[in-house]
């Protein structure tokens, strides 16, 4: 089978189910967003090296990305079922592996920070703002169409979670954080 079909010559593309959208559909933007976080994961993971600590979780994470994009492929009122697996866990099990990264470094998160540090924490920070983005453009396929509760919630675990990772890379690095500004919430905690 060849790669190409030449159906998307014309500018749409087929949705799960059948049905075709033009590829700057609101669905397409949502997907294609969080392909390319996928694959800054990707190049994530070949800089780790294969032994790396990391590497199972963001296998698991590449792999859940591809379950909830074809979900959000599938338009509510397709007839074809999604035999995919619904990755339910998705927020909790980026909770989880952040409390253990925190609990591995040595200052808490107070503030903003300038994203760099090294290679690895770029990349984390990279496929942070890739993940806002594909959140973003989530919140407006939400306005037209059902998304199963579990997709926003693992996407907006998912910024935090390479947040978090870029930190700890940092914190194990050695390199210390280019701070921006206190975080808003302390901002006010601390003048009360």
């Amino acid at each position: 089978m060849k790669i190409y079909t030449k159906k998307g010559d014309k500018g749409t593309t087929g949705l799960f189910g059948g049905s075709r959208v033009d590829k700057d559909d609101v669905r397409v933007e949502c997907m294609g967003t969080l392909d390319e976080a996928n694959s800054t994961i990707g190049l994530l993971r070949v800089k780790l090296g294969a032994e790396h600590e990391w590497q199972s979780s963001l296998h698991k994470v590449q792999k859940d990305l591809m379950d909830m994009m074809s979900h959000l492929a599938r338009p509510s009122d397709a007839k074809k079922e999604n035999k995919n697996p619904m990755p339910v866990d998705g927020a909790a099990f980026c909770e989880t592996w952040i409390d253990e990264l925190e609990a591995g470094m040595s200052s808490p998160s107070d503030y903003f920070l300038l994203p760099g540090g090294n290679e690895v924490s770029a990349l984390c920070h990279v496929a942070r703002t890739q993940m806002r983005r594909g959140e973003r453009r989530l919140v407006s396929l939400m306005k037209t169409d059902e998304v199963h509760e579990a997709i926003p919630a693992y996407i907006n675990r998912l910024s935090d979670l390479f947040f978090t990772l870029a930190r700890a890379e940092m914190d194990k690095a050695g390199v210390a954080e280019e701070k921006w500004q206190l975080f808003l919430y302390k901002r006010f905690k601390t003048t009360e």
